[in-house]
């Protein structure tokens, strides 16, 4: 029995690379998606997540490395939020779902425009966990260090803003300058994490967790270590699965993460729902 939980990974090189390199996007994913969703940030999230396409897309067309074009794709992204949000009278919302769907427009134009993409196409869209190297684990193990450096430094202003963002502007930190400095956080999480589990499946793995978390964990940082927990249990049972079942590596993961989420939340609408017992009173009767 114990040979079907660990055979796969001690027979396997290609598996234990790429339960590291998961458990290295679960710690991120788990930071940044905590102040996703305790800042109700998860529009833009997605919007993030699937706006990279046309940037990824014209790296690769040029030559240029995937990461690169990500970058440039969420940098025109939070731009052009900003941007509208700033010269017009529409709303953040509003910005954010025009980028969104004229971003993944474009990404879908321009691979279709291409006949070599459709390997490529894949991968951008759903990973390549299972063909992850070296190289990308330790690429993968400085961007969440350095995401996990920003959140420690900014602990306090990330903390007010997630709860109340006029308390973060009385005690001397700018709402707006942090706001985008976690707009930036969240865009390196997903620029990081795409080439693990995909663009179209980084936005689960940085919700799924994170909201599982946030039904336990009364505070930020216990709240990220549920998440982080959550998401390195979803990528070893997924991995498992995927192994066992010939699935999609990346899918099993997310599937996982979404099935996590809604144990916890049914055991906690369980746990509330369920009344005490009441207290036995002693009662003295006359025979």
């Amino acid at each position: 029995m114990l040979d079907i939980f660990v055979v796969p990974f001690s027979d396997n090189q290609f598996m234990v690379q790429a339960l590291l390199a998961g458990v290295l996007v679960s710690v991120a994913c788990a930071i940044a998606g905590t102040f996703i969703v305790l800042r109700g940030l998860a529009f833009i999230g997605d919007a993030l997540a699937h706006g990279v396409l046309p940037g990824i897309a014209v790296a690769m067309l040029l030559g240029f490395p995937g990461l690169l074009g990500a970058a440039l794709g969420a940098a025109v992204m939070i731009g052009g939020v900003t941007l509208i949000t700033q010269r017009s009278r529409l709303s953040s919302d509003t910005a954010i779902g025009l980028l969104f769907v004229g971003m993944l427009a474009l990404g879908v134009v321009i691979v279709s425009r291409s006949s070599s993409f459709s390997g490529d196409l894949t991968r951008i869209l759903f990973g390549e966990l299972l063909g992850i190297t070296p190289e990308g684990i330790v690429v993968q193990l400085i961007a969440t260090l350095g995401i996990a450096a920003v959140a420690f430094i900014c602990a306090r202003p990330f903390m007010l803003l997630a709860f109340d963002p006029e308390q973060a502007q009385v005690a001397g930190f700018s709402s707006k300058k942090y706001h985008y400095l976690m707009l930036m956080l969240i865009a390196a999480t997903i620029i990081i994490s795409f080439q693990t589990v995909g663009t179209l499946l980084v936005f689960g793995l940085l919700i799924a967790p994170a909201g599982a978390g946030a039904l336990l964990a009364p505070r930020i940082g216990t709240m990220m270590v549920w998440a982080a927990g959550f998401g390195t249990l979803s990528m070893y049972a997924g991995l498992l699965l995927s192994y066992h079942f010939n699935l999609a590596a990346g899918a099993a993961v997310i599937l996982v993460a979404t099935i996590i989420f809604f144990v916890v939340f049914t055991i906690q609408n369980l746990r509330t729902r369920t009344p005490s017992l009441p207290e036995h009173s002693e009662e003295a009767t006359d025979g």
